[in-house]
């Protein structure tokens, strides 16, 4: 199967074998602190509770990725029983080889993982440059531009519900 065909695998973290967690993390390391210059911590705690979306390219070389997880802030208003929307977060997404529809295959189908774990919103931290790839999908800039380790971000929303 290549990364722009592929089937998208959608997995938890404890579900993933040692090749697919690496080859993750290799894909994120090699564009999110390689080719962006950033030294930044990828491993952050986020992904032990993340849904994890990832195509395989014909070598098993992870062509594209993604993780979705509940939004911290939702989850403390949940447990104080406050009623809240239902946030859901995609961040780390990513494809191996860019303009080929591969990442916005992933981003619809993170959005759809999403609606289907109950998500009522769903918000990402976009980097400047990729605003308009984020609102093709119908997200839409709901902050000021911010700087994430060093690069131009903005908070974007999806509503789905």
């Amino acid at each position: 199967m290549n990364g722009e065909n592929g089937k998208i695998i959608i997995k938890r973290f404890n579900e993933l074998t040692v090749g697919e967690l690496y080859e993750l993390l290799a894909l994120r390391e090699a564009v999110f602190v390689v080719e962006q210059s950033c030294a930044y911590q990828d491993a952050d705690g986020v992904d032990y509770d993340a849904v994890h979306l990832f195509t395989l390219d014909a070598l098993a070389r992870c062509a594209s990725c993604c993780r979705i997880y509940r939004d911290e802030a939702e989850k403390e208003n949940e447990q104080k029983q406050e009623p809240e929307k239902c946030c859901w977060r995609i961040g780390r997404l990513i494809a191996r080889e860019r303009g080929r529809g591969c990442g916005m295959r992933l981003l619809r189908a993170a959005v759809d993982e999403c609606a289907r774990l109950g998500a009522d919103e769903i918000r990402l931290h976009a980097q400047q440059y990729a605003i308009g790839f984020y609102e093709k999908a119908g997200f839409e800039v709901c902050s000021n531009i911010f700087l994430e380790d060093g690069i131009p971000h903005a908070e974007m929303r999806l509503e789905l519900k």
